[in-house]
């Protein structure tokens, strides 16, 4: 149990404590005397300020200790801890939190989780016809056979391209081979991100004389997302070769020269800007009669 009152010889050897936590630290780094504490019976921690810039706050604990009815003090260990208010680092965080769009270079390898929310097998076989399927025995043996020569793996993995127009070429076209792809949730997130950066929202779409499911540069992309998401092929736009939501829009929608232009006012009645000339008839008429 630990002793509450510090021994007196272990208490009283600060000299010894200093030589050694000036021994592990640069010259000069070692500042006063903070405090010492009892970590045990005759076992005792002497804290000294440390006096390196990089390390504020932060104290030398120099531990000593003696033996049981030993007059020699010991030295124990000698180690740098943070104080109250030291000057820490902060918390490390995993790789996988701390990676940001636009994080990785050439080069990089990102390797994916293998219960990644955002992904699900490719083929889990539940597809698989049933025993009775209407199906050929000549199609399965055929596909079977072909399947036999393939290797494992991507195609690049393959010794050999797969002849056109067979299953397996077939299956390749269709994304099939893919061990993996996106989940109802990476499609999800992926819209969300997509919509956020460039969707009906943003101040470039509030200010557009229409919207992008209207232009021609839009591209058409397959699948679900393609609903609700296209690809802007306008080398002038500020989406060029980005995703984009059909509702998102630029000044450079396709019809933007073509559309019909705001109606003018008409003119004013009055028209305050002309001087008009009025003709002096009583003067004319004084001028008669004189």
């Amino acid at each position: 149990m630990r002793s509450r009152t510090p021994d007196r010889l272990c208490a009283e050897a600060v000299e010894l404590a200093r030589a050694a936590a000036e021994e592990a630290a640069f010259p000069g780094q070692v500042g006063d005397h903070v405090e010492a504490v009892a970590d045990g019976d005759r076992v005792v921690t002497h804290y000294f300020r440390c006096l390196d810039p990089g390390y504020r706050g932060w104290r030398w604990a120099v531990t000593v200790a003696r033996a049981s009815r030993a007059k020699n003090v010991t030295l124990d260990e000698t180690v740098l801890l943070p104080g109250s208010d030291a000057l820490l680092a902060p918390e490390w965080v995993p790789w996988s939190e701390r990676l940001r769009p636009g994080d990785m270079g050439p080069g990089d390898l990102l390797p994916t989780e293998a219960d990644d929310l955002r992904l699900e097998p490719g083929w889990t076989g539940a597809e698989e016809p049933p025993p009775n399927s209407a199906v050929s025995e000549e199609l399965t043996e055929l596909a079977d056979a072909e399947d036999a020569d393939v290797a494992p793996g991507p195609p690049s993995a393959q010794p050999t391209a797969p002849a056109r127009g067979t299953l397996t070429s077939v299956a390749e076209e269709l994304g099939m081979r893919r061990a993996r792809v996106l989940s109802r949730y990476g499609l999800h997130i992926a819209a969300d991100r997509w919509d956020e950066s460039h969707g009906a929202k943003t101040p470039m779409a509030q200010a557009a004389p229409a919207s992008c499911v209207s232009c021609g540069f839009l591209i058409p992309i397959g699948g679900s997302l393609g609903q609700a998401f296209g690809i802007c092929g306008n080398e002038f736009g500020p989406a060029d070769g980005h995703v984009v939501s059909l509702s998102y829009g630029c000044g450079g929608h396709s019809e933007a020269a073509v559309m019909p232009k705001p109606p003018r006012p008409a003119e004013p009645v009055i028209d305050e800007t002309v001087v008009d000339l009025l003709p002096l008839g009583g003067e004319d008429e004084d001028l008669g009669h004189a």
